[in-house]
Parts: structure tokens; C-alpha cells; sequence
């Protein structure tokens, strides 16, 4: 039998890529914001109940970190009271949730990778938005699975910091970056694969998949780290670029709304052990997805 399979933020920078690696497990149904507005709680149930999905895949999000600040109420609504109605129809459908989820659900207080039973404490607006949405999921929908990521980039979507970088790098001759926050960069396609990987194996163990998984692309870096890697790599390819220095500089030098985790590195010692196999380190993907870009222009 065929699994129908909802994905919800179809058009975002993993959306777009979840439609083409989860076509082979089934039909994908992609939604976005103009078929299912998930401010609207009766579009959310209109939309299931017209395509009775086996698996919903929720990559939609609210993820303008520090818009959501001044604008609590839409973050909650995409990012916690969407997913909680996404989990009630699923148990009754007696289908799947996948969740995509963030590392912004942790403080950064912690020097060493975070495990999926570390206590979360986030410290933003859109951090807290995400952790209810968690909760609601595990509290609504036996057969869930909440896949928590981190530092999400790719060449589908308008905006990353990839492309932030890169635009910046063509314009200018000197750019500052954040070199106290440390994370994952993860490349949108690898967490497209784990998610199709992990719906295979949901099917296989039923139960013994079900709960939270941390994953990201291996190796851990900073955001000036990040930086100077894109335009090592970008330079080596052949991108126009104006760029001569790089600044590394405190969070505090550059103030922004929503506080952010100082240390937000997740273990991926969970999923690898279910997927079988180690993600790929974060320079890696990164010239993966920088050979693509270049490809296109």
C-alpha cells in the first residue's frame, strides 16, 4: 500500500528538499502557507482530513528569531498550537507526526554535546514557541517522532546565512561575525535524508522510534568559524567576491532582540545509532552545497 505522506512549509529551505527524498516512500502531498495557513486551526484540520496522510512531516515554523520577540502571538501559533493540532488529527487518524524541532530549546549553558534528555531552557520567545510545541506533540500524539536540528542551511529557500554571507562578501570588503556562539552547521538535504531514513524505520520498529532525536551535521563550529569557511570554499569556486577580512566579534558587540545559546552543539549519538550511519561533517556538506550554487549561476 502507498503512504500518503503530508508535508507541511513546502516551499522552505527543507521543505523542497524533504519533496524529493520522500517521493519514493509514497505519494507526498506538499502544503504551504496558501493551502494550509497554520494560523488558522480549521484550515490545519481541513487540510488533514482531505489528505489523510500515514505520516505528516511538519517543516513549517515560525523562524524569525528575533521578530518573534514582539511577536508572541504569531510564533505560538505556527510553532506551538499548529504542531499540537497536527498531533490530534494524526491520533485519530491513527497516522505519524514527524516534528521538526530546534537546538534554540536549550540555554547554551552546558560545554558538552546536548543529549535528548538534557533538561531544555530556552532563552527566547521563539526557543519557548518550539519547546510547547514539543510538548503538546508528546502529549496529543502517541506515534510521534521530534527531530531537533540546528544552524539549517541550503541552496532552495530565499534566505540562510550561507547566502547571507555570501551577498555580504560580494559587497564588502569587511564583515563582522559572531565568534561566542558555538553550534552544528547543518545542510538542509543531509536532514531531508535522515527524516526519510527515520520514517523507513518508524515502519520497521513501530514504537521503538517513537520520542526525540538530535541531528546535525557533524563537527562543531562558530558562527565566524562558518564565516570564513563559506568564503574559503566560495573563493576556491570561483564566486565573485569583495571580501578582505573577516572580524570575529562578542555576542555583545552585536545586540539582537532574542538572547541566543551560547553553546548549542547536539549529540548525534541517538539517531546514529537507529540510522546506522555517522552525518557527514558540516565543511563537507557545506562544499556540497556551495558546488550546487555555483552550478546554478
Amino acid at each position: 500500500m502507498t503512504k500518503r505522506i503530508l508535508v507541511t512549509g513546502i516551499h522552505g529551505q527543507l521543505g523542497q528538499e524533504l519533496k524529493q527524498t520522500l517521493a519514493p516512500l509514497g505519494e507526498v502531498i506538499g502544503v504551504g502557507r496558501e493551502t494550509m495557513d497554520l494560523t488558522q486551526p480549521n484550515a490545519i484540520r481541513q487540510a488533514i482530513a482531505q489528505a489523510k496522510p500515514d505520516l505528516i512531516v511538519n517543516a513549517a515554523a515560525y523562524t524569525a528569531v528575533d521578530k518573534a520577540e514582539t511577536e508572541v502571538e504569531l510564533a505560538n501559533a505556527i510553532n506551538a498550537i499548529a504542531p499540537a493540532i497536527m498531533a490530534q488529527e494524526c491520533q485519530q487518524l491513527g497516522a505519524t507526526l514527524l516534528h521538526v524541532s530546534t537546538d534554540y530549546v536549550f540555554d547554551g549553558k552546558k560545554n558538552t554535546p546536548y543529549l535528548e534528555e538534557d533538561s531544555p531552557n530556552p532563552l527566547s520567545v521563539y526557543g519557548k514557541s518550539k519547546l510547547a510545541g514539543e510538548a503538546a506533540i508528546a502529549q496529543a500524539c502517541q506515534s510521534h517522532i521530534i527531530l531537533r536540528t540546528a544552524w539549517v542551511y541550503g541552496t532552495c529557500g530565499k534566505s540562510n546565512f550561507v547566502k547571507t554571507m555570501l551577498r555580504l562578501g560580494k559587497e564588502r570588503e569587511e564583515i563582522r561575525v559572531v565568534a561566542d556562539q558555538v553550534g552544528s552547521p547543518t545542510w538542509a538535504p543531509d536532514i531531508a535524508r535522515a527524516i526519510a531514513k527515520l520514517a523507513i524505520d518508524s515502519d520497521k520498529m513501530g514504537e521503538a522510534t517513537r520520542g526525540i532525536y538530535h541531528f546535525t551535521n557533524s563537527g562543531v563550529a562558530s558562527w565566524y568559524d562558518f564565516a570564513i569557511a563559506i568564503f574559503e570554499q566560495a573563493r576556491q569556486l570561483g564566486f565573485p567576491l569583495k571580501i578582505r577580512q573577516v572580524v570575529p566579534i562578542t555576542t555583545a558587540e552585536y545586540p539582537t532582540p532574542a538572547k541566543r545559546p551560547a553553546y548549542s552543539v547536539l549529540s548525534g549519538q541517538k539517531i546514529s545509532a537507529i540510522l546506522g550511519t555517522h552525518p557527514l561533517y558540516w565543511r563537507d556538506s557545506l562544499r556540497q552545497m556551495l558546488e550546487q550554487l555555483a552550478s546554478q549561476a
